[in-house]
């Protein structure tokens, strides 16, 4: 049995991740509250706190603080490394092709991206 960090997989700890983690359960909760207070306006605030998580979190996939998909080089595990490979946008990634940024599984077999460093 693995503890955490002894596996061979990067499990994507990013500032991104976390951030919309924490503001998604404000959203949760809120909504969970509306339903037992039967309010439909405590709902309606859940949703719009939800819809802030999601926005917040490609907002910081897009700056560098989430993880293009797939494994990540053990030097980049650390939440604390940008990713500066997003500014091309990554392979088969739903938020990069949303913010324009979109390139084909066939572009970065063509093009390989360095690795990113850590922001000191």
């Amino acid at each position: 049995m693995f503890i955490h960090g002894d596996d061979d997989y990067d499990m994507g700890h990013t500032v991104a991740g976390w951030t919309g983690m924490g503001i998604a359960t404000l959203g949760f909760g809120l909504c969970g509250l509306g339903a037992v207070a039967v309010s439909g306006l405590l709902v309606l605030a859940g949703v719009a706190v939800l819809s802030l998580a999601l926005l917040t979190t490609w907002m910081l996939h897009l700056a560098g603080w989430g993880k293009p998909t797939g494994p990540r080089p053990v030097s980049q595990w650390d939440w604390r490394v940008r990713d500066l490979s997003v500014r091309d946008g990554h392979p088969d990634c739903l938020g990069c092709r949303l913010a324009g940024r979109g390139v084909t599984h066939q572009q970065a077999e063509d093009h390989p991206v360095e690795p990113a460093l850590a922001d000191a």
